[in-house]
């Protein structure tokens, strides 16, 4: 029984310095879709490594909180 499933990552890279000023040469931001199209994992090379995930409703409710900053 193989329960082993294959398949591609949709994902999108760019580099940080594109759009920060503060970002060293060879920093990048890296989204990936999750495989059941509920959310996508974010990686991020900056200061570090750093990784996490969210939900499309997670997401939605970071959007709003910082366009409230924003104002």
């Amino acid at each position: 029984m193989n329960d082993i499933e294959f398949y591609k990552l949709e994902a999108a890279f760019v580099a940080l310095d594109k759009f920060d000023h503060c970002a060293k040469p060879g920093t990048f931001m890296e989204v990936s879709l999750w495989h059941n199209s509920e959310g996508f994992d974010v990686h991020l090379n900056s200061y570090g490594q750093q990784s996490f995930g969210l939900t499309w409703g997670e997401f939605k409710a970071l959007k709003k909180l910082i366009k409230e900053l924003d104002k």
